[in-house]
């Protein structure tokens, strides 16, 4: 019940992770004026604004309706492409993601939640020494009804918005429906070996609407 509250109110054009920032700058600005305070006053309006655009949420068509189809979780720029050497999985797909990228996170393929692990932590710059060892992160596996399996690992990088997932373990999702909300972060797509990629480094992507590669 829960789940399916949550993405109801996703529909909004604003994301209600949103709505806190927005109403405290409103507000801010509101009283910055009351007191003739002109410069406060701009300043926390144009920071309103800047949070609206931050948590807008737009509506994406699912493009790729095929089930072998793995489309991306987030919207951000593919960093690497890197083979490992792993049991389950043979590629890694690491996406970053910044402030004029759309937070929202939706699911890459139709599935079941098998595994969910949430760390809060720091939230430190990409560049640290910290940042794998510490940072705030997400931890999802996906598996479909042919046992086809995709992990992917979403880590903050540094931001004011905490990493926000909204499923629980063992819920059956659809592709391309919303899940969360993560602002400026690393997302890293871990992909079996039976996988036939079809992106490539430095390429901008979008949640649901890119398409990341098949199931072989």
């Amino acid at each position: 019940m829960k789940m399916e509250r949550v993405m109801r109110n996703n529909l909004f054009i604003i994301s209600p992770y949103g709505y806190k920032y927005i109403t405290s700058a409103l507000f801010a600005a509101f009283m910055f004026a009351l007191l003739d305070l002109e410069f406060f006053s701009l300043v926390a309006f144009l920071l309103a604004l800047f949070f609206v655009y931050s948590f807008r949420n737009p509506e994406r068509e699912l493009s790729f309706l095929d089930t072998n189809a793995v489309v991306s979780p987030v919207d951000g720029r593919v960093k690497a492409i890197d083979e490992i050497d792993d049991p389950q999985y043979g590629y890694k797909v690491t996406i970053e993601s910044n402030y004029l990228h759309v937070g929202i996170l939706r699911v890459p393929i139709s599935a079941n939640l098998k595994a969910l692990r949430i760390l809060k932590g720091a939230r430190t710059p990409k560049k640290s020494k910290l940042f794998y060892d510490l940072n705030e992160m997400a931890e999802l596996v996906f598996t479909d009804e042919h046992e086809n399996s995709v992990k992917v690992v979403h880590r903050l990088k540094q931001t004011f918005a905490p990493l926000s997932v909204e499923i629980t373990q063992n819920s059956a999702v659809h592709k391309g429906s919303r899940y969360g909300y993560a602002l400026s972060s690393v997302t890293e797509l871990y992909l079996p070996k039976n996988f036939r990629l079809n992106i490539k480094p430095s390429r901008e992507i979008e949640a649901s609407h890119s398409l990341i590669g098949y199931f072989s």
